[in-house]
């Protein structure tokens, strides 16, 4: 699961996240509000955002990411135990309110409790399935072996089997934000194709990637 996090004491924010990727989550680190928001449509399942942050404000940034995604849950943490900051966090959409100092098992805790997905498969026929939740490939019930990019485009082209990706949301999610080349990209399809039915991912040219909906089944 990626998270983002917004925080912009350092010390702070390299704790939480050393912590949650002890528990296998993916973790995106902002000190600034306004690239806080712009990187919000990355694909997370979790914002764990600071209210007092540069630029734009971790409550501004929640009511601008609410407009748009009502869903993903938002866990505020704060210093301010001022009532009114409290109470118009919650009414902005956030789902948790957590004061500073709070302890790291709270906070994993409360990701654990709000971020309860179902297990899914994408099924590519051939008796072909990828698991969401053990990042894991299998024909006939014996594994595939997969590359962490591998993992990554396949969860990234799952998350909606009838959209297109681009090369941009496909650079971001998969090469983690590192830059890349279309040829890159083109290689790693190619490297799956060898492990997938070749007719499961298809390309638009000049927009990007997808899953083919005619030949996956998400169950």
């Amino acid at each position: 699961m990626k998270i983002l996090l917004l925080e912009d004491n350092e010390r702070l924010a390299n704790l939480v996240a050393s912590a949650l990727k002890n528990e296998s989550y993916k973790v995106d680190i902002f000190s600034d509000g306004e690239e806080a928001l712009e990187a919000c449509a990355n694909g997370y399942q979790c914002l764990i955002l600071d209210i007092n942050v540069p630029s734009l404000d971790g409550i501004s940034v929640l009511e601008a990411f609410r407009t748009y995604n009502d869903s993903i849950p938002v866990i505020i943490i704060s210093s301010n135990y001022e009532l009114d900051k409290i109470q118009t966090s919650y009414e902005t959409g956030c789902d948790e309110y957590l004061k500073k100092p709070f302890f790291m098992y709270e906070l994993i805790h409360k990701i654990k409790k709000l971020c309860k997905y179902e297990p899914k498969l994408l099924d590519f026929g051939n008796n072909i399935l990828f698991d969401y939740t053990k990042h894991s490939l299998t024909k006939d019930e014996e594994d595939i072996k997969l590359a962490k990019k591998e993992i990554l485009f396949l969860e990234l082209l799952g998350k909606d089997i009838n959209r297109v990706f681009s090369f941009d949301e496909i650079e971001e999610y998969v090469w983690e934000g590192e830059p890349t080349t279309l040829i890159n990209i083109r290689a790693l399809v190619k490297r799956l194709r060898k492990k997938i039915p070749e007719k499961s991912i298809k390309i638009v040219k000049g927009l990007g990637y997808s899953l083919n909906a005619q030949e996956v089944k998400i169950v």
